[in-house]
């Protein structure tokens, strides 16, 4: 899960009527210079009588973004998203770390040069290093945890967990910003708890069910732990980015991402001794479309954001669980359980009521 900071923008005016050239009924057809000042019609030019002229033309206003073109940009960032995870998947022979560090890899590529681009340099404000530093470790951690998920349990149940994210972000939120949590924050939370009882069932609970899952009951165990570990981490981060707030640059907050995430991967990768290159070539192209879909996902969301309000933009995001259910009967022949599909109605459910309490009282 990554940054969904972002407001919607204002809708713009609209566009004016158009000018016309016609003089006014009765005109002379030769005036002064000053009648002509006052008396030319708008957008005619009292020098020159061209309509407009070069000198005096007005700039013409900025159209309005087409209607829903935000939300279409949230849909498909959710599509890139939901492939990039699949394809994670897919990749048998790669650790889920690795995975990780060749996406930092990838993504450094393209944010050094924006970052020349920008003259933001690499460092950042003296007073937010502390906090650039601890938003790369944590939310590169966030991505190692994701990609362990995916690998380790179904599709549809790692990112139907994954979207307990809002649920420990308000948490941590009253926690460290002081910011206030409601009855429905509490409501919600416990509607998120329920779907990850679902989803997990644990044995006490539900005694010889759990013979129903298809992989083994300890290896989906560590996934559920795993996209947990995502969850929190990414609340984590969402909780930094907010304390930041607009005094760090966006590709600057990246760069901390990609480089620490780069470093923390090398870093475990060889305590685990787990570093690989990938012998098929079908994986390398797997890991350069995991780079190109998650990249890809990242910019159509934050043009989303940029252009539509955060409430919307925020339930359309919950479609992930839709295209991650469809992937994973596509691609993998899994049909998801009705434990899952429960789940999965409750945690969207809560995600889906705290994004539209928070929309209602930014409208306010």
């Amino acid at each position: 899960m990554r940054p969904l900071d972002g407001t919607g923008a204002a809708e713009l005016p609209e566009a004016g009527l158009g000018l016309t050239d016609d003089a006014p009924p009765g005109a002379s057809e030769e005036p002064a210079a000053a009648e002509a000042a006052e008396t030319a019609a708008p957008g005619r030019c009292w020098l020159c009588r061209s309509s407009p002229c070069g000198s005096c033309a007005q700039p013409a206003k900025k159209k309005a973004p087409c209607p829903g073109l935000g939300l279409f940009y949230t849909l498909f960032s959710a599509f890139l998203f939901s492939l990039a995870s699949s394809l994670v998947k897919k990749v048998e022979d790669v650790h889920a770390v690795e995975i990780s560090a060749f996406r930092c890899v990838f993504q450094m590529i393209v944010v050094i040069p924006c970052l020349i681009y920008r003259k933001s340099g690499f460092l950042g404000p003296k007073g937010q290093r502390i906090f650039l530093v601890l938003r790369g470790f944590l939310g590169s951690a966030s991505m190692m945890f994701a990609y362990y998920a995916f690998q380790t349990t179904s599709l549809a149940d790692a990112t139907v967990i994954s979207f307990t994210c809002p649920v420990f972000t308000s948490i941590f939120a009253c926690i460290f910003l002081k910011e206030k949590y409601s009855p429905w924050d509490a409501l919600f939370t416990a509607f998120t708890i329920v779907g990850v009882i679902l989803i997990v069932r644990p044995p006490f609970l539900f005694g010889s069910d759990t013979m129903e899952i298809n992989e083994s009951y300890s290896v989906h165990l560590k996934g559920t732990f795993a996209a947990i570990g995502h969850a929190v981490f990414a609340a984590m981060t969402l909780v930094i980015l907010r304390k930041m707030g607009k005094s760090v640059d966006y590709f600057l907050s990246i760069w901390y991402y990609v480089a620490l995430g780069l470093i923390e991967g090398i870093i475990v990768l060889f305590i685990l001794g787990e570093w690989s290159l990938p012998y098929c070539g079908l994986d390398r192209l797997y890991l350069i479309l995991i780079g190109l879909f998650g990249l890809g996902g990242q910019v159509f969301l934050t043009k989303g954001i940029q252009i539509e309000k955060a409430g919307p933009v925020a339930i359309m995001r919950t479609m992930d669980v839709v295209f991650a259910f469809i992937f994973q009967i596509i691609f993998f022949n899994d049909v998801p359980t009705w434990w899952t599909v429960g789940g999965a109605l409750c945690v969207v459910a809560s995600s889906t009521g705290a994004a539209i309490r928070k929309w209602c009282q930014s409208s306010k």
